[in-house]
């Protein structure tokens, strides 16, 4: 049986773009609420942070301010 896949991502409702860093609905939540502590970590981790956090982050920051919400598609 055929299951399409679903993926989830950030949207900026304002400016109509949208990024779906390879993680779950969940963690993008976590991030998104955390986002601050998530930037004082960066500063002091010598190995990085997992690509779909540094996606993130930087879409949130691009987009500060602006009405971003969590989004799927198939």
């Amino acid at each position: 049986m055929y299951r399409p896949t679903v993926q989830s991502g950030y949207h900026c409702e304002e400016c109509e773009e949208a990024v779906f860093p390879v993680t779950t609905r969940s963690e993008l939540q976590w991030l998104k609420n955390r986002r601050h502590v998530v930037q004082e970590v960066a500063k002091h981790v010598t190995g990085g942070l997992d690509l779909w956090i540094v996606e993130g982050l930087y879409f949130l920051d691009k987009h500060e301010g602006h009405s971003v919400v969590i989004t799927q598609r198939r």
